[in-house]
């Protein structure tokens, strides 16, 4: 049986006010490369959304951690906040959730300095419908969910524009808001934490969802999305990130090399059979 744990809402509150008495704080004080050196043999806490981030972590725990001496304890987070807070306070050691987008994005707004560590794994963005068979069938006057996040509804807009259903603003990229679609096409747009789009398929004609939202909702993305995103050329591969400074963290070394093995590789894909691709090389 997994032993994660879930974050309850002290810790979120303690991780919240670490987070602003930390802010002060320089990758480059002296004390903290001697903490790092200190916490060597400490288990190694890592913040991760439940699917895939905390499987692979699991499996990585449970198969793979003991050869290398690494000790990994795993924390869930089923947010998209959280988990960066937690690493900057220092409530976790790393977090395993997001992309490089999203991330620029995140220390932009927030001041923090959350640093990626390695490329672990994509998990296309798609189209989803419980009420239509194909996205032909997308009609105007159909509403149509997105994430309200900066990155992932920019990206959303991006897969919609690429399959001829919204034309956006030359240039605007991922970083495309509604405002920004010059020609809607009849369609309706409903803004949503990327948590709960899922859950709103009953209520729209059709959704845009992160790939690990959709595996959590027991979606095959690769076999029910009517679009997916392309992996080839994708800037959205997910990785192991850190609080600058603590890149060379020898627990850190460790589990970045074991997220990158041929056994990790091999895990995602018989697991996840192309919902979820390994960010990295070929297995030998």
């Amino acid at each position: 049986m997994r032993k994660n744990i879930k974050l309850t809402a002290g810790i979120a509150a303690t991780a919240a006010l670490a987070l602003g008495l930390s802010a002060c704080g320089t990758s480059s004080d002296p004390s903290s490369s001697k903490d790092a050196a200190g916490a060597a043999d400490k288990p190694l806490v890592v913040a991760a959304s439940p699917t895939p981030h905390a499987d692979i972590l699991n499996y990585v725990k449970d198969k793979l951690a003991a050869k290398e001496g690494l000790k990994l304890e795993v924390k869930e987070f089923t947010d998209y906040v959280l988990p960066n807070t937690a690493t900057q306070s220092g409530q976790v050691d790393a977090n395993f959730f997001q992309h490089k987008p999203y991330l620029d994005d995140f220390n932009q707004k927030n001041k923090t300095t959350i640093v990626p560590v390695v490329n672990v794994h994509l998990e296309p963005l798609g189209l989803y419908s419980k009420k239509l068979a194909s996205v032909k069938d997308i009609k105007p006057g159909q509403t149509i969910a997105v994430p309200n996040d900066t990155t992932n509804g920019g990206r959303a807009l991006q897969l919609l524009a690429e399959n001829g259903l919204i034309t956006i603003k030359p240039g605007v990229g991922t970083n495309a808001k509604i405002s920004d679609i010059t020609d809607k096409k009849g369609l309706e747009f409903k803004e949503l934490e990327a948590a709960t789009v899922p859950r709103a398929l009953n209520d729209v004609d059709a959704a845009v969802i992160n790939g690990n939202y959709a595996i959590e909702a027991k979606l095959e993305p690769a076999k029910d999305a009517l679009v997916l995103e392309k992996a080839e050329g994708n800037p959205y591969a997910n990785f192991l990130a850190v609080k600058e400074g603590n890149e060379k963290d020898a627990r850190v070394q460790k589990l970045a090399k074991l997220l990158n093995s041929p056994e990790v590789k091999k895990y995602i894909e018989d697991t996840y059979k192309g919902s979820v691709i390994p960010a990295f090389g070929a297995v030998k």
